[in-house]
């Protein structure tokens, strides 16, 4: 099991870098220090651990494949996997009939937590915090059903017309419903940022 000594970003860069070069020794000690955390977050989105599994193994065959273009200026390393993981996941959430739910507060600050970068500065991280805060707060303020397909739309990254087949609602209304969200969620925040 990793910790977070484990999870150094230029440790994660140097690991990459060898992957990139098809060193396979570098590749599973990257893999054996950022799978549990990963796992983890996967676990989050598919909440069925043999599916998490099958997005774990598609995540790394595709961070084996594409560490070559893995770019530092772009993301940290930690955040560029979880991106991959996150996909892989979706995909399968996509293939499979399993209704997704969304806890919303739960779901964003495990999705921050996975996508914090270690290399942050404490200023960046405290704007990281605040966003996030502000963001969780305002989604918390839409109404029950409306929080949902934005969730669904954003956080699943689902398209309008699979929202509304999984909520089993007409596309018009999920439409509609993510629109006037978004429309809440900027007041929101705009007030909250002149707070």
């Amino acid at each position: 099991m990793s910790t977070d000594s484990n999870l150094d970003p230029q440790q994660l860069r140097t690991w990459l870098l060898a992957a990139a070069r098809r060193d396979a020794k570098s590749f599973r000690l990257m893999y054996e220090a950022t799978s549990p955390k990963l796992f983890g977050f996967a676990l989050r989105i598919l909440r069925k651990r043999e599916l998490a599994e099958e997005a774990m193994q598609e995540a790394f065959v595709s961070i084996w494949n594409n560490a070559g273009n893995y770019n530092a200026q772009l993301a940290a390393p930690m955040t560029w996997m979880a991106t991959i993981v996150r996909n892989k996941a979706l995909d399968i959430v996509r293939r499979t009939d399993d209704a997704v739910e969304i806890d919303a507060a739960q779901f964003d600050s495990e999705v921050l937590n996975a996508f914090r970068d270690p290399a942050a500065t404490p200023i960046e991280a405290l704007q990281i915090s605040s966003d996030a805060r502000a963001l969780a707060y305002c989604m918390s303020t839409l109404e029950g059903q409306h929080r949902q397909v934005v969730g669904m739309a954003f956080f699943h990254d689902l398209s309008h017309s699979e929202v509304a087949q999984k909520m089993a609602v007409p596309l018009g209304t999920v439409k509609t419903w993510i629109r006037r969200s978004l429309e809440r969620l900027k007041t929101c925040l705009a007030k909250r940022e002149q707070a």
